[in-house]
């Protein structure tokens, strides 16, 4: 007569746990991988629609309730090359990606140690911009902007005037600042005071900082410094140094600024 025992012995082996835990494992492993490629094309589009929300924001043109992509077709997305500040039609707007193109050895370049104060090291030799027209006329100049605060590289888009002088607005998209202090930069309040700010004084030097304490708005502490000024993020110096370095950087001569100073001269306006 069989023994029971022996047959409940043989499944419970630890050859058969083995067996048993090792395929469970291989079916979760391939079941959490189909689903990460099936739901990584979804990913990236709802990153791409929240950047776009992120850029008509900045720009004011958002409007909840509206689809993003259709707001968003109004702007006008154009490549370019940050040495020259010249539009080019390649590469795309649509394959480029900063930090890839960074790591390229062709397609980006380092950054001269005293020139990296947005602390980055690498950047693209291209990068995109987002022109809001009226008619023919450039109503906002929209910047992508990045550099590192105090735990994080915070990644954002710079809005500014037709004068290329003048902010419209600042807004990150990305960020691991601390709570509580560093994430400051995402309070309306902060990033309101922003708008009417200038980048330049009227020599071309760049003035427009993230101060230590509270802008004087009103006479006598007023002065001609309040009109390159914002609000320091109180406990945060780290963050607002690393606003002001980014800033900085994006609109010097190693970013933007070959871009904005053609458009200050009356360059680059037309389609």
């Amino acid at each position: 007569m069989a023994d029971p025992g022996a047959n409940r012995r043989s499944r419970d082996s630890v050859a058969n746990t083995l067996i048993v835990a090792v395929s469970l494992s291989l079916v979760c492993s391939v079941l959490v991988a189909g689903t990460a490629v099936f739901l990584k094309p979804i990913q990236l589009q709802n990153e791409a629609d929240y950047r776009q929300r992120i850029i008509l924001d900045v720009a004011g043109l958002y409007e909840p309730g509206v689809d993003p992509g259709v707001a968003f077709a109004g702007i006008e997305a154009r490549m370019v090359e940050l040495e020259s500040g010249e539009y080019v039609d390649e590469p795309s707007v649509d394959t480029f990606d900063a930090q890839t193109f960074a790591s390229d050895a062709e397609l980006g370049i380092a950054i001269p140690a005293d020139l990296d104060i947005a602390a980055i090291r690498r950047r693209a030799r291209y990068a995109p911009v987002y022109l809001v027209r009226e008619g023919n006329e450039i109503e906002q100049i929209i910047l992508p902007v990045y550099g590192s605060g105090l735990w994080s590289t915070m990644y954002g888009y710079l809005a500014l005037e037709n004068d290329a002088r003048t902010v419209r607005g600042l807004r990150f998209y990305s960020h691991a600042e601390t709570p509580g202090l560093g994430d400051q930069i995402d309070k309306p309040s902060w990033r309101s005071q922003w708008a009417g700010k200038k980048l330049f004084d009227d020599s071309g030097e760049i003035r427009i900082e993230v101060i230590r304490g509270t802008v004087a708005t009103e006479a006598p502490a007023a002065s001609a410094d309040t009109a390159f000024q914002v609000d320091g993020l109180a406990g945060a110096t780290l963050t607002g140094r690393g606003v002001t370095n980014l800033v900085h950087y994006w609109i010097g001569e190693h970013g933007f600024g070959p871009y904005l100073e053609q458009l200050q001269n009356d360059k680059g306006l037309q389609p």
